[in-house]
């Protein structure tokens, strides 16, 4: 069932078919409803901004008339781990507020009992998740947990795929940079003039200038922030290559 089940979302060509096969998958599981989304305004969604879901209609329109993407405590508790958790963890997470414990009492009686949420953390895009919930008072699927996992990370990267472009299916078309290249694009992000990467690579400064301008040229950007941010939104550096002031290629 599970193979089956990431198969269909995997090879989802469209949104109307990604939504079919995760609401097939989240009924599978055991859950009512699901919810796949990016962590930003929903009333007011941005090009290429994620969300998914079939939660009651009532509770969605209280949810965006109120603004609360802002304080779901569901959300702030995604932004702490990486892995799956059921809500009942919450507390454990998250200080909980009033306004919190009112929130999640509000949805119970619109039929949203508990959940459990895969986190959805892409360096350079909003954070996101993927719930799966079942109606209040009904028996939560314990056992199928890792499945749910799995099928949380699947969808949620369909659905890059689709509504943003960068999925991982795309990667063939993204712009290649030279080893040389992405070494003095990493260099720069990490604060470094021409002259010190010069230094640093063995190389003159006027190479590695040209090798940033014709990175620059394959990203069709004309500034180096925006070639760094670029690179980062695609995988060819990361946050944490640039944070450790290092790039282990150089340090063996």
């Amino acid at each position: 069932m599970m193979q089956r089940l990431l198969r269909t979302i995997e090879q989802s060509t469209g949104i109307d078919e990604l939504t079919e096969a995760l609401t097939e998958a989240t009924l599978q599981l055991g859950f009512h409803n699901f919810a796949l989304t990016h962590h930003v305004d929903l009333a007011s969604l941005q090009p290429g901004a994620i969300r998914l879901h079939n939660y009651p209609e009532k509770w969605v329109e209280h949810y965006d008339r109120n603004a609360l993407v802002f304080r779901d405590p569901v959300h702030r508790a995604s932004h702490v781990t990486s892995v799956g958790f059921a809500w009942a963890r919450l507390p454990e997470m998250v200080a909980l507020t009033v306004a919190d414990k009112r929130m999640l009492a509000m949805g119970r009686e619109q039929g949203i009992g508990e959940g459990f949420t895969v986190p959805a953390h892409v360096p350079g895009e909003a954070r996101g998740s993927v719930s799966f919930v079942v109606r209040t008072g009904a028996p939560f699927p314990q056992d199928l947990l890792p499945v749910a996992q799995l099928i949380g990370n699947f969808a949620f990267e369909a659905a890059r795929r689709l509504c943003t472009g960068r999925g991982y299916r795309d990667h063939a078309r993204q712009p290649r940079l030279t080893d040389r290249q992405r070494d003095c694009v990493l260099w720069a992000a990490q604060g470094k003039t021409d002259a010190e990467i010069a230094i640093i690579l063995a190389l003159s400064r006027e190479t590695v200038t040209e090798h940033v301008s014709q990175a620059c040229e394959r990203y069709g950007v004309n500034k180096r922030t925006s070639l760094i941010i670029h690179t980062l939104f695609d995988g060819t550096v990361t946050f944490t290559e640039i944070l450790r002031g290092r790039y282990p290629h150089f340090w063996g």
